[in-house]
């Protein structure tokens, strides 16, 4: 009988799993929010990048010295930073006291320095956000210590590790219906499934084998331990897949939240357990996998963000 009860339970969570990875590409391309007309455009930079190879574009609207990076979802373009695309963030944040910084592209990368080749393109997307983006922002007055990174989805996990290993860089970070264990259970399937779909990438020449050293690195749950003694500001997000008046009721964007939410829950123990208690977590509550509820988040953090970085605007 308990073996049967084993099997069944295995046999539930592997049919989620595969439920959640045969939709996560296809809807994280098509759902999104219809922003209004924003009231000035931002400025595009052409930031050199020696790492990289080739000058990487980054949307950028002054604001004052601290910033928050908005990092993109699995399938950012080449033109413009979903954020943009999807939200009024630049408005948002308009008079906040904090500049913004959206980078451009970033397509299943994780935002992560990859061990190998990316299709034959150079993916150091870390090395590029840590050292050489900051000092040239450092030119259009944006201070390089203290800011915040924001991502969604694929950038959630990608925003918590950059704060891990660049403290002095980041004093906040959240993280917005993201998949935190990467690194463990269905983490390692269901990011080689989504990334393949999303342009044919293979998540072992990002990260190396699957569950190897790359991926620990780079699991928040894993190094839930350096954000706490960071004392990192954080702000943590995972819906439970029921909509709310926001709406988007979608299946894909309901199960993939299910599937997401866990991952959060198992942070937010490692995090506690590790002595943290700096954050907040929005977790368990309504919401699906869509730009509409990472948008109410970003505005919702934002008195928060702008306490902790030291914001001068005049409005919260």
């Amino acid at each position: 009988m308990k073996n049967d009860v084993h099997t069944k339970r295995w046999t539930l969570r592997a049919a989620t799993a595969a439920v959640a990875a045969a939709a996560l590409p296809a809807f994280l391309g098509v759902v999104g929010s219809v922003p209004t007309a924003r009231a000035a455009a931002p400025e595009f930079l052409q930031v050199p990048s020696a790492a990289m190879g080739h000058d990487i574009t980054v949307e950028f609207q002054q604001g004052g010295a601290p910033a928050v990076y908005l990092l993109d979802g699995l399938r950012a373009r080449d033109d413009r930073n979903g954020w943009d695309i999807e939200t009024n963030a630049f408005d948002e944040y308009r008079g906040s006291g904090i500049s913004v910084v959206m980078p451009v592209g970033g397509r299943s990368s994780f935002y992560a320095d990859w061990y190998g080749s990316a299709n034959g393109a150079t993916y150091k997307w870390e090395t590029f956000l840590t050292s050489e983006l900051p000092p040239y922002l450092a030119g259009k007055g944006v201070r390089t210590t203290r800011n915040a990174v924001v991502g969604v989805s694929m950038s959630g996990s990608s925003a918590l590790i950059l704060a891990a290993y660049h403290p002095g860089q980041f004093a906040y970070a959240s993280s917005l219906s993201a998949y935190l264990t990467p690194s463990s259970g269905n983490g390692p399937t269901l990011i080689k499934f989504a990334m393949n779909d999303e342009g044919g990438y293979n998540p072992e020449d990002m990260w190396g084998p699957s569950g190897g050293p790359g991926w620990q690195r780079n699991d928040p749950t894993v190094q839930a331990g350096r954000l706490a003694g960071n004392n990192t500001r954080l702000w943590v997000y995972s819906g439970n897949g029921t909509p709310s008046e926001l709406g988007q009721n979608s299946l894909p964007g309901q199960v993939i939240e299910q599937v997401v939410l866990q991952s959060n829950i198992d942070f937010k123990n490692a995090y506690t357990a590790a002595g943290g208690h700096n954050a907040t977590f929005n977790i368990d509550g309504s919401g699906v996998h869509s730009w509409g509820y990472w948008n109410a988040q970003l505005v919702a953090m934002k008195p928060d963000m702008q306490r902790t970085l030291g914001a001068g605007g005049g409005q919260a």
